[in-house]
C-alpha cells in the first residue's frame, strides 16, 4: 500500500474515544451504494462491483450457503474503558482528529481494545454492531489456530507429515505430497496465480470447487515450480488444502470443529458463518463472517496464547511460533509465520484484501480491528497500516 501522509497521519494524530456517530459523510458513500440503501450483491457481482461492496461485505451469508458457528452461552464482556482517552498529535503545524481520519478512509468498522476494555468503536456506511463483516484472507489465521488444535489433540503427528498421509484422495498429487508445514508457510512451490483479476488461478480454483468439489479442484494444480520450503508464494489454495486436512482428521466440518474449541470458549456474543462449496467444505481462505466485536475477541484469544478462562485450547507456544517470522530451507527470512503476518517487536496481524486487519500487540495487550470496503483488493487506501497500528500502540501505556 502506498501511504499518503496527510491521510494516515490523522490517525497518528489523535485517538479519541467517542462512541457517538460523527456528523460527517464517509468517503465515496454514493459510489458504494448509499442512495440504494447499500444493496447486497449476487454471486456474480459481489466481489468486483463497488456499488454492492458495503452491503455484500456485511451480508455475505445472504449470498452463499454457509455453515454456522454458534455463539457462546455467556459472552466475554467487552466493557467501555473508564473515563475518556484523549491522545493528540500535531503534524505540519496542524492538529488532526480521528474524525478527520474516518472522513478520508472507507472504513466500515473500527475497534480498539486495550486490557480487555473497548477504547474506541465506530461504524460507517450505516453499518451496525450486529452486522457480520467478511474476513477475506483473515480467515487463514483462523485456520492456523485449527491446525494447532489438531496437532495438540494428536490428530496429526507432525507438521512435517505430508498431507496425503491424512488425505489419501490427494495421494500422488502436488498438493498431496506437500507437507503441513509448507502449506502453513505458503511454501509448497506449486504454481498458483492470485492477482484478483477474474482470470487468475484463484478464480479457476473457486469455479472448480463449485462444480467438482475441493479435492478435484486441488488436484488440478500439478506443477511444482520450486522445491517445497524454498520459496514463499502466497496462494489461497494452500489454506483450503489445510481445511481439507482438518476435516479429514477431525471427522467433522471446520465450522463444527471450531465452534466448541474456539468460538464458544473465546466467548463470542453472536453466531459466525463460513461460506461453503458444493461438497460442504468451508472456503477456508476467506468468506468467514462475524461481528466486529467478535473479531476483537478472536484477537484477544490469539493474543493470550489460546487460553480461554482457565482452559488452554491451543498447545503451549503455538501462537508464539505461528506469529514468528519463518525461514526457508536456505535460511532466507520470511515476513510470514503460520498464516499470520509478523510485525515489529513481537506484534503481528491477520490481513484480508480490501482493507481488513486485526492487529495484535501482546506486550501492551492491544487489539485493533479495522474493517473496510476499499477500492481495490490490494488496498488502494491512504493508510500505511503497519505504521498506523504501531503508532497507536506507542501512544497507549
Amino acid at each position: 500500500m502506498q501511504p499518503q501522509r496527510n491521510f494516515f497521519t490523522c490517525l497518528l494524530a489523535c485517538f479519541l474515544a467517542v462512541l457517538a456517530a460523527p456528523a460527517f459523510a464517509a468517503p465515496d458513500e454514493e459510489l458504494l451504494g448509499k442512495d440504494k440503501g447499500y444493496p447486497v450483491g449476487t454471486r456474480a457481482n459481489w466481489f468486483f462491483d463497488e456499488g454492492v461492496r458495503v452491503g455484500s461485505f456485511s451480508h455475505l451469508d445472504e449470498i452463499f450457503p454457509h455453515n454456522r458457528l454458534s455463539r457462546a452461552e455467556s459472552s466475554l464482556p467487552l466493557a467501555a474503558a473508564a473515563g475518556e482517552t484523549k491522545l493528540g498529535y500535531r503534524f505540519e503545524n496542524q492538529s488532526w482528529t480521528l474524525d478527520d481520519f474516518l472522513a478520508h478512509q472507507r472504513v466500515t468498522g473500527l475497534l480498539v481494545i486495550k486490557d480487555g476494555a473497548v477504547l474506541f468503536e465506530r461504524y460507517q456506511y450505516d453499518r451496525k454492531p450486529e452486522d457480520r463483516f467478511i474476513s477475506h484472507s483473515m480467515a487463514k489465521s483462523i485456520v492456523s489456530l485449527a491446525v494447532g488444535m489438531v496437532l495438540a489433540e494428536g490428530r496429526i503427528a507432525s507438521l512435517d507429515d505430508l498431507i496425503s498421509k491424512y488425505v489419501p484422495k490427494l495421494a500422488g498429487s502436488a498438493y498431496g505430497e506437500t507437507s503441513i508445514r509448507s502449506a502453513l508457510r505458503m511454501s509448497s512451490g506449486v504454481q498458483f496465480s492470485e492477482i484478483y483479476d477474474g482470470k487468475d488461478d484463484l478464480t479457476k480454483f473457486v469455479i472448480a470447487r463449485s462444480r467438482e468439489g475441493s479435492i478435484p479442484a486441488l488436484r488440478q494444480f500439478e506443477t511444482r515450480e520450486a522445491e517445497q520450503g524454498t520459496r514463499f508464494h502466497y496462494a489461497s489454495s494452500e489454506t483450503l488444502l489445510l481445511s481439507v486436512l482438518i476435516r479429514e482428521v477431525a471427522g467433522t466440518s471446520l465450522s463444527q470443529y471450531l465452534t466448541t474449541r474456539l468460538w464458544q470458549p473465546m466467548g463470542a456474543e453472536a453466531d459466525a458463518t463460513w461460506s461453503i462449496s458444493t461438497d460442504g467444505t468451508e472456503s477456508a481462505f476467506g468468506n468467514f463472517n462475524a461481528t466486529l466485536r467478535d473479531y476483537g475477541r478472536f484477537g484477544m484469544f490469539a493474543m493470550n496464547g489460546g487460553i480461554a478462562g482457565s482452559d488452554r485450547v491451543l498447545p503451549d507456544g503455538w501462537m508464539a511460533d505461528a506469529s514468528t517470522p519463518k525461514t526457508l530451507k536456505d535460511g532466507t527470512p520470511l515476513d510470514y509465520g503460520y498464516l499470520w503476518w509478523p510485525m515489529s517487536d513481537g506484534n503481528y496481524r491477520a490481513v484480508g484484501i480490501f482493507g481488513q486487519f486485526i492487529y495484535i500487540n501482546p506486550t501492551k495487550q492491544i487489539v485493533i480491528v479495522v474493517w473496510s470496503a476499499q477500492s481495490k483488493p490490494g488496498g488502494a487506501a491512504s493508510i500505511d497500516v503497519r505504521t498506523v497500528f504501531d503508532v497507536i500502540a506507542s501512544t497507549l501505556k
